[in-house]
């Protein structure tokens, strides 16, 4: 986003919102959203078996409420098959789909960027310890 339009954004929100992405980040940036959109955009539809694998930390009633919330926001569309035993599948939504831009860019600065934040936060904790 260029500065004219980061202003115009800070600038337009009104003052019960000072910060215009705030529920953007509330949506997409609560613990475990990102890896399970990434992991769903990534490697396509899943088993809630295949994506609690691929997301190794990630606790089964845990994995349970964040994709209900996905779901419920959106984000990822729930596939029922009454099949025996019954499946169910998960895959990214095309609104969810839309951020993969976003996570490119979020992507793309980590790679360019964590080196200079794990220098700086070194040299501030050398620093803030004497």
């Amino acid at each position: 986003m260029g500065d004219t339009t980061w202003q115009a954004a800070t600038t337009s929100a009104g003052p019960e919102q000072a910060c215009p992405i705030a529920p953007v980040v509330d949506i997409v940036f609560s613990r475990w959203t990102t890896p399970i959109l990434w992991t769903l955009n990534h490697h396509g539809r899943q088993r809630f078996v295949e994506l609690q694998r691929r997301i190794t930390t990630i606790t089964s009633k845990v994995l349970t409420q964040r994709l209900r919330q996905l779901e419920r926001d959106g984000l990822i569309v729930r596939t029922y098959h009454p099949e025996i035993p019954p499946r169910v599948e998960y895959e990214i939504s095309d609104l969810g789909r839309s951020l993969a831009p976003l996570f490119a860019h979020l992507a793309e600065w980590a790679a360019t960027n964590l080196d200079a934040v794990d220098r700086a936060r070194r040299a501030y904790d050398s620093a803030s310890t004497h």
